[in-house]
């Protein structure tokens, strides 16, 4: 039988006799810090369970799919099963909780996608699981550090909130410096490089 382990706050339910991960994203609605209130608020990772800025622009292939890889997408569903290998007899290894979190394509096999995730965590999922929406989470690397959130593209532009590491936001524009986002009822503009789910350099329409 399946055994729930537990939930951590990247939104995933450890699944199996795997260990519990320590959580270093905190995905949360409203991790902002408004400047008037309190909080309502390259290459793969290669220390699997520690977040970073681990995306590059290193050159893409293309997969079976015809689409580019690797590829950032989000989760369809609030509930996405991500199994050992690419296919229904594979176990899960875990559950993802959160619909449109930001996952990278490394992979593909038939209708199957191999995802990481933003501590470097990789599995399988169901294509149909996955949309073309563009997300992103804000900085998880700098823990207790929080990234501003501008009016303009411009770090001289007035600074509209602030916001905590692992925020997820919905990614409208990015033009290879800076992107707009809205996050916790905030619209903004922030570094491209403070985002896990959009490669340095990549235009965003």
């Amino acid at each position: 039988n399946t055994l729930l382990r537990g939930k951590s706050n990247s939104g995933k339910w450890q699944v199996g006799s795997a260990f519990l991960r320590l959580a270093c994203l905190v995905v949360a609605a409203g991790a902002v810090r408004s400047l008037l209130g309190q909080p309502s608020d390259s290459n793969a990772n290669p220390n699997p369970g520690a977040a970073t800025a681990s995306v590059s622009a290193a050159p893409r292939d293309v997969g079976p799919s015809g689409l580019s890889i690797p590829r950032f997408v989000s989760l369809k569903a609030e509930k996405v099963n991500v199994r050992s290998g690419p296919s229904s007899d594979h176990p899960v290894a875990w559950v993802f909780q959160r619909k449109g979190l930001p996952v990278e394509i490394v992979a593909e096999f038939e209708n199957w996608r191999r995802v990481r995730d933003s501590e470097g965590e990789e599995g399988w999922i169901v294509q149909s699981m996955l949309a073309g929406k563009r997300t992103a989470v804000v900085a998880p690397w700098r823990g207790d550090q929080l990234t501003e959130l501008h009016g303009d593209a411009s770090a001289q532009s007035q600074v509209q909130a602030k916001l905590t590491a692992g925020a997820m936001s919905e990614v409208a524009s990015c033009d290879g410096k800076w992107c707009r986002i809205s996050v916790g009822g905030y619209d903004g503009y922030v570094e491209q490089d403070m985002l896990w789910g959009v490669y340095p350099g990549e235009t965003v329409n």
